[in-house]
């Protein structure tokens, strides 16, 4: 049993005995104390983000972490031991035991969502959850699920109004006293944090953007807007295929199992500017898109989810069998209304799989007999679905913003910020993720979140005036890299990928014909969708080559 407690990140305490505590440097002392009323209510009544390991007995001992699990918890429970750090590969140990689930779940999600990690027998806690030991048993339970509690109607200006507010409150109550930075992307949610910055801190911030020069992927020119409109103090950095070559084995490196989403180059690059300019603290904005409907397929999914108004016996009897017939194909417009028919019909989440890279590209196509055989392709399916089904109340779009909370945010885009400032020796916070605009997004009407097929229609509004027009206007894009591009160009970076797939052929996870047709072929035709594939498995094996270089399917 690990007799040394564990506290990462800034825990908000409501209670004031337990924040005077926490204040006074005795935090295990303010964890209990906020506890004593029952370990999940306990849980509940803490803001901000935290993941904590604390005794509460004799063999008594408390594991949690935030509601996006912001801070990470892993731990391994065997042979009645239990273990717990920060990091997977902690656990693992210096011979891990690698899981092939894990590097399935990784192939299809590009992350491994939790509790799952890559090693076998370490778990991660997923967020809103915690794990208790006690009396020799383990028990792992949420303690805060979403709920949504949309109003019918509510005015817009007193909606409005609250929602700065909160945004001042939140932007506050994350900056530390030292020079206040954010990161810049030219998008509503990282031009909000800068405006909010210069408005709560009386300074105007210090703000850090990434550009590529490749035509359609650098958004600097919105970046700049922000921070002229905001007066911010504006850094920027040009990422360009040589900074890859460099950076992509000690980026893969720093995580502790394999991340395959590629913005977290630019966002390293952005954090280590930064810090080389003395700043120790950044301020991201991400969250805002899945707090308040900013994701296309917000909007997608409401018009194929309004396939369900058309009456049962008219779906079920004519247009489902007309569709499969296939007389439908002969013409464009029966053809498309013929895909709409045959996606409309699959329920949610599981017409998300129909967009997955993975199953598109073909399993057998991809992966070979005995990789597959190790596995089970269904897991990521049923995972979704347990996801899916945990959030209570709300419509179609808050259930896809809840969705969302789990596999795009805790798993994905909070451990890419995390990971990639942790590298660059800078701390980071998420004021778009403050447990008061959390509440607030959940009782917000849903028709103010995406109101017919406009997305984030209140968050724009209620900030017109204050964002530039063009911001406001703009369509979504953030650091996106342009890597499939850049492949095609630069004979240094597709040495380094074309090297790093044959590893993963070498492995016997991938089929070698398929790596082969992928680099020569797919590539050409479409660079960004295929250069996806390939990055995803470059980052594994870079991450393979540094923690577990014998492995083997």
């Amino acid at each position: 049993m690990p007799a040394t407690p564990l506290f990462l990140g800034c825990p908000r305490f409501p209670d004031p005995q337990a924040r005077s505590l926490a204040a006074s440097g005795r935090v295990a002392e303010a964890w209990q104390h906020s506890l004593a009323q029952g370990v999940a209510a306990g849980l509940a009544s803490v803001d901000g983000d935290f993941a904590c390991a604390l005794p509460l007995g004799e063999h008594k001992w408390l594991l949690a972490v935030d509601r996006f699990a912001a801070r990470s918890l892993c731990y391994r429970w065997q042979d009645g031991q239990l273990d717990f750090a920060a990091a997977a590969d902690v656990l693992g140990g210096p011979a891990p035991d690698i899981d092939p689930q894990a590097i399935y779940d990784y192939l299809y999600f590009h992350v491994i969502p939790a509790p799952r990690t890559i090693f076998r027998h370490v778990l991660r806690l997923p967020p809103g959850h915690y794990a208790l030991l006690e009396n020799g048993q383990l028990t792992v339970a949420p303690y805060w699920v979403a709920e949504f509690t949309p109003a019918p109607s509510g005015n817009f200006e007193s909606l409005a109004a609250e929602f700065r507010i909160l945004l001042e409150e939140a932007v506050t109550r994350q900056l530390d006293g030292t020079t206040p930075a954010c990161f810049l992307s030219g998008g509503t949610d990282s031009s909000t944090v800068a405006g909010m910055i210069g408005r709560v801190s009386g300074r105007p911030a210090e703000t850090y953007s990434i550009g590529f020069e490749a035509q359609g992927y650098d958004e600097m020119e919105y970046a700049r807007i922000a921070a002229r409109h905001f007066g911010c103090k504006h850094h920027e950095y040009y990422v360009t295929p040589a900074d890859l070559v460099r950076s992509v084995p000690a980026v893969a490196a720093s995580y502790d199992q394999p991340f395959g989403n590629s913005s977290a180059l630019p966002a390293f690059y952005c954090a280590d500017v930064a810090r080389r300019d003395g700043v120790t603290r950044m301020l991201a904005g991400d969250g805002g898109d899945e707090l308040f409907g900013g994701n296309t397929r917000y909007a997608k999914q409401k018009v194929f989810d309004a396939y369900q108004g058309i009456p049962a016996m008219l779906r079920k009897d004519l247009l489902e069998p007309l569709c499969e017939t296939g007389l439908m194909q002969g013409l464009p417009l029966l053809k498309k209304g013929a895909s709409y028919v045959n996606q409309a019909k699959v329920p949610m989440p599981d017409r998300t799989a129909t967009y997955n890279q993975l199953e598109r590209l073909g399993l057998s196509e991809v992966l070979t007999p005995q990789f597959l055989a190790q596995v089970d392709p269904s897991a990521p399916h049923r995972l979704q679905r347990e996801v899916w089904a945990q959030a209570r109340g709300g419509d179609l779009v808050d259930r896809m913003l809840a969705f969302d909370w789990r596999f795009t945010l805790a798993d994905c885009d909070l451990p890419k910020v995390v990971g990639t400032t942790a590298l660059a020796r800078v701390s980071v916070g998420f004021p778009m993720l403050d447990s008061d605009l959390l509440a607030f997004s959940m009782r917000l009407p849903t028709r103010y979140k995406v109101k017919g097929l406009k997305l984030r229609w209140f968050f724009k509004e209620a900030l017109r005036g204050f964002l530039p027009d063009e911001i406001i206007t703009k369509k979504k894009q953030g650091f996106g890299l342009p890597f499939g591009v850049w492949l095609l160009k630069d004979a240094a970076l597709m040495n380094l990928a074309r090297d790093s797939l044959q590893g993963i052929v070498r492995r016997g996870f991938v089929h070698e014909a398929f790596v082969t047709r992928l680099l020569e072929q797919r590539l050409g035709e479409h660079a960004g969708y295929y250069g996806e594939m390939v990055w995803i498995l470059m980052m594994l094996e870079q991450w393979l080559i540094a923690k577990a270089p014998g492995y083997r399917c």
